[in-house]
């Protein structure tokens, strides 16, 4: 009616104006709504949490400077998980696991106890979660490495806020730009570079193929800079407090910020792009230090669920109230897990409690609640008194609440009391005649809102409540949907569903038939038959539960119609983690909006993972299909072009173009021949960590459906439908072959990423890449002769560019693509190659020392400095029997000193350190003609050292730099991170210095202790 139209547009605006419950918000210059989570895995620790909460605080002192006195943390919430028991925290109410935006969980497979942000979209786009570890967050042993733990805090935050990038890159550590630079922003940061060979520096060995350094090299950061940028580069330096602005922004820097980014500075990103943009624009710096964050702890405890199911006339339509029984019974039996709690509520005129909270505790408490369930529809639908009913035993918990028409009564009348109870209320509406105020409800109590049409065929009501799991953190424990599949059927009904070694416990398969009841036939790998007799049957629903672990391998359904005509049949296959200890592989489906008004194309996003690990190398369909009957079926991909920001990150991506007017359910299938699952590289800043070794695992066959959160087009009526450009190239790459430019790229498409589009390449070699745009000033190549390959394939050319590409020249390349109506995309990234001929001069690093020359010199010395050192022993020796046949026996001491300082390519000493006796003769100036001969052999001792010095000394200035001369001109001292000192007994305070030789005056001197 008009009238409950006008009142649900006043309460919308209302809502709107009220702002969401769940996720992250700017408050004036404070961050609110932050929601900390621990994993269920990690033991309960009283330390950790005071750890979290010195972090958060120095997190926003650090932000607060980064970001121009501008924002800071306000209200951070940190929830602990239902089986930290012993502590006193506060009752959650719409904060789960799943909503959290920083997890503290178990190491990751390939990052170990490295922190890092899960990205799956654009630039300037908000990111998935920050994770770290309980051994990073309560240890600092990786603090020589990232620095201190609020630094690095807020370099994740600003991936995962702000949706910027790393400016370094552990793959391309170095380019050219008039000589080798590293990979750096900004290009003030000062630092050294060189490879590590069992922990002793050398020069690094220039590649004859690109002229940059051999992967082994690497870029060390001198540690004392003057450099206050980048926080995205390397926030470990002590002067770095802030983002790299356009002005010393290293445009040209081989990063996944400029890549992702277009060259922008992460400031711009932050200032002008992000979600934080307007408020940043506008908010003036606090004059003086905000306060210090406010921290909450809060504990969900047991998942609490409360059924609020519709049994109004409409409901008795297409048999809805049959369909909306056997979902629930599927919920019941197989989804909700043990030891949580669960009610069930109708609604119509009135509302009744059909069952108080009920503990599942084993197949007898299921089986009690599934004889509750209602099975006859009348009267009207009064949304309220359901609502209402449903709160009296689930206030701060969990509600699911399903309708198939709009409301009778006023719903503004509850909805706020609903918002502000801290339940989360997830919405099914059944049918295109479902209120459009259960997608409000669930986006204001942070719940899921799922659409379904009536069909047995589609499943979707079956699939809406499969997709409502737990959401504690604990994968090992959710029910997970291997297969869902529909048919009409008028003799067999056939297939396969593989159970992959993951999987195996608690599996079930139901089968849902429409009139009279099949004959069903399940086949085990090992042959092991299955039928009628094995399962139970109840309200046009067939369950066949597998006892213990169901066996891994293909398991085959047969299902024969025994009527005369044909109907239609569902199949849900569903099973639980096989070992506590091996997390299954799942599937979340998601688009990047709920909401669109058709000006801007959505995403579909499919995640295939097993917990942190992507699984990779498997096929992905999505199936769209909206209330008003509109369908759409999309293949997405994990190839890093198009829609999906990253290549083989287990995230599958595909443009949705054909927007049409309607509430759409999202569905995602999911099926491998060998998927597999393989894990990022890991992280690495310097100082350089051990790495992880994480081989690829096959994983087998598998499937997997999982059904996403429904969502909304509203295309104005009389409105055509968009025609959108092709997607931008992402992933351009160029390389010069004598006179020749390789190009490959992925193809784009038509529309997006869909259909076939051409391209138009421009390149510029003046040097500049914010010059590689299409003007008449630069090179323009058309290649529209080139066949275009479907979206999504791989596309190389070839062309010669008409100018003398000379030895070192570096040209840059960009592609732009046009549809059939002329639309143009955006221009691709900016590739740039440089050509470059080996020659001896330029394979060697400027201001490093030869190695070829370096190992000579040595090999010379160690000879010359054995057969010197002999010598000093053999008189050393002589000496002694002198000094004995005289009766005269002077103290000796133990002493080690570096023969041979070695300099590396940055001028830096590596000593080979040998043992040699010094004789102290404290009556060297006595004079007594029966000690000349010895005398005359202690001058020769010390001759022979002098000489040897010299000698030493000479080698050096022939191999060493410039630099390196200099400070070798300085007294040698050990330089292998060993410091040496001989305490003298009667002076301890006094050292002997090791490359100081003089006589010491003192009757006794003897070595009291070394040490390290």
């Amino acid at each position: 009616s008009r009238i409950m139209s006008k009142m649900l547009a006043g309460l919308l605006l209302f809502l709107c104006a009220l702002g969401p419950t769940t996720g992250i918000r700017l408050v004036g210059n404070g961050y609110t709504d932050i929601l900390v989570a621990i994993n269920p895995a990690v033991p309960e620790n009283d330390d950790l949490i005071n750890r979290i909460k010195e972090i958060i605080t120095s997190v926003s002192e650090y932000l607060f400077q980064a970001l121009d006195n501008k924002v800071f943390f306000k209200e951070v919430k940190i929830l602990v998980p239902p089986n930290w028991t012993n502590g006193t925290y506060e009752r959650a109410s719409t904060e789960t696991y799943s909503k959290a935006k920083v997890l503290i969980d178990v190491p990751h497979p390939a990052f170990g106890d490295d922190p890092y942000t899960k990205q799956t979209k654009n630039c300037a786009e908000e990111g998935d979660y920050i994770h770290f570890t309980p051994n990073f967050l309560l240890t600092d042993r990786l603090v020589d490495v990232y620095g201190p733990k609020g630094r690095v805090f807020v370099h994740e935050w600003a991936h995962l806020r702000w949706g910027v990038y790393d400016e370094y890159n552990n793959k391309k550590p170095f380019y050219n730009d008039n000589g080798i630079q590293p990979t750096r922003c900004t290009s003030e940061v000062t630092g050294k570079w060189y490879e590590l060979n069992n922990g002793f520096t050398q020069s690094c060995h220039i590649s004859a193929e690109t002229g940059l350094p051999t992967e082994e090299c690497e870029f060390f950061p001198d540690k004392l800079q003057n450099a206050k940028a980048s926080i995205m580069y390397m926030q470990i330096i002590d002067s770095v407090r802030a983002f790299c602005q356009e002005d010393e922004h290293n445009r040209k820097a081989p990063n996944m910020q400029n890549e992702k980014c277009d060259n922008k500075a992460t400031h711009t990103v932050i200032f002008q792009e992000s979600v934080d943009k307007d408020a940043l624009g506008t908010l003036l710096p606090l004059q003086a230090r905000p306060p210090d964050p406010q921290i909450r702890v809060l504990s969900r405890g047991s998942r609490v669920v409360c059924l609020v199911l519709d049994v109004s006339g409409s409901m008795s339509v297409c048999k809805r109230i049959i369909l909306q029984k056997q979902a629930s019974m599927i919920f019941l039996n197989q989804i909700i897990e043990e030891q949580a709690s669960v009610g069930i509520v109708t609604f119509s005129t009135d509302a009744a409690i059909l069952s108080g909270l009920t503990l599942i505790d084993g197949q007898s408490s299921r089986d009690t609640l599934i004889a509750k369930l209602p099975s006859t529809a009348g009267g009207s639908t009064f949304i309220c008194k359901g609502l209402l009913k449903g709160l009296e035993d689930t206030v701060g918990d969990e509600i699911i609440f399903l309708t198939d028409g709009e409301a009778t009564d006023s719903v503004q009348d509850c909805l706020q009391t609903a918002t502000e109870s801290g339940t989360v209320i997830n919405t099914l509406a059944l049918g295109s005649d479902a209120d459009n105020v259960l997608k409000t409800m669930a986006d204001k109590t942070g719940g899921m809102f799922i659409t379904a049409n009536e069909a047995i065929l589609s499943n979707q009501l079956v699939d809406a409540f499969s997709s409502l799991t737990s959401s504690n953190g604990n994968p090992t424990k959710q029910k997970i949907q291997l297969e869902s599949t529909g048919q009409i059927v008028s003799d067999w009904f056939n297939g396969t569903v593989p159970i992959d070694g993951t999987v195996g416990n608690r599996t079930t398969f139901t089968v849902i038939y429409e009139k009279s009841s099949p004959t069903v036939y399940f086949e085990s790998p090992s042959s092991s038959v299955y039928n009628q007799k094995n399962a139970t049957d109840t309200a046009n629903t067939i369950t066949l539960t597998v006892p213990g672990t169901a066996e891994a391998g293909d398991w085959k359904y047969s299902f024969f119609d025994k009527a005369s005509t044909s109907q239609a049949m569902s199949l849900t296959v569903t099973s639980q983690a096989a070992r506590d200890d091996v997390p299954p592989i799942m599937v979340m489906a998601q688009m990047n909006q709920l909401t669109n008004n058709g000006n801007k194309p959505m995403i579909v996003f499919a995640e295939v993972s097993q917990k942190y690990s992507p699984v990779l190398n498997t096929t992905v369909w999505a199936y769209l299909e909206s209330d008003t009957g509109h369908s759409e079926k999309l293949q997405l991909l994990d190839n890093g072009a198009g829609a999906d920001a990253f290549k083989d990150d287990g995230i599958y991506s595909r443009y949705f173009t054909k927007l049409k007017k309607g509430r759409y359910n999202l569905k995602v299938r999911v099926a491998s021949t060998g998927g597999v699952h393989s894990s990022p590289s890991t992280v690495k800043l310097n100082p350089p960590k051990p790495p992880t070794n994480v081989q690829p695992a096959n994983v087998g066959s598998f499937t997997r459906t999982a059904t996403g959160e429904s969502f909304v087009v509203d295309v104005p009526v009389g409105v055509p439908l968009p025609n959108f450009p092709p997607n931008k190239i992402t992933d351009l790459s160029a390389e010069i072959q004598e006179d020749i430019v390789l190009l490959n790229w992925t193809a784009p498409g038509e529309d997006l990423d869909q259909g076939t589009g051409k391209a138009t390449v421009n390149t510029n070699h003046l040097g500049k890449q914010e010059d590689c745009i299409f003007t008449n000033s630069v090179n323009q190549f058309n290649i529209s002769a080139l066949l275009p390959q479907e979206a999504g394939s791989a596309e190389r050319h070839s062309l010669v560019p008409n100018i003398t590409i000379q030895n070192g020249t570096t040209l840059f390349f960009a592609v732009q693509s046009e549809d059939s109506g002329g639309l143009k995309s955006q221009v691709s990234n900016i590739a740039q190659a440089t050509k470059f001929l080996p020659s001896p001069k330029n394979l060697k690093p400027p201001g490093i020392s030869n190695p070829g020359l370096n190992l000579t010199a040595s090999i010379i010395s160690v000879c010359v400095v054995s057969i010197v050192a002999c010598l000093i022993a053999t008189v050393i020796t002589w000496v002694v029997k002198s000094a004995m046949k005289n009766q005269f026996l002077p103290s000796t001491s133990l002493t080690i000193f570096a023969l041979i300082p070695w300099c590396d390519n940055e001028g830096k000493f590596i000593n080979i350190v040998f043992l040699n006796y010094r004789i102290m003769i404290d009556q060297f100036f006595v004079a007594n003609p029966k000690l000349l001969r010895i005398k005359l052999l202690i001058l020769l001792h010390w001759g022979l050292r002098l000489l040897l010095l010299v000698f030493i000394q000479w080698v050096n200035a022939s191999q060493l730099s410039e630099n390196c001369r200099k400070r070798a001109s300085k007294p040698l001292s050990v330089k292998l991170g060993t410091k040496w000192t001989c305490r003298i007994s009667e002076k301890p305070s006094e050292s002997v210095g090791l490359t100081n030789f003089f006589l010491h005056k003192h009757r006794k001197w003897e070595v009291n202790e070394v040490m390290n």
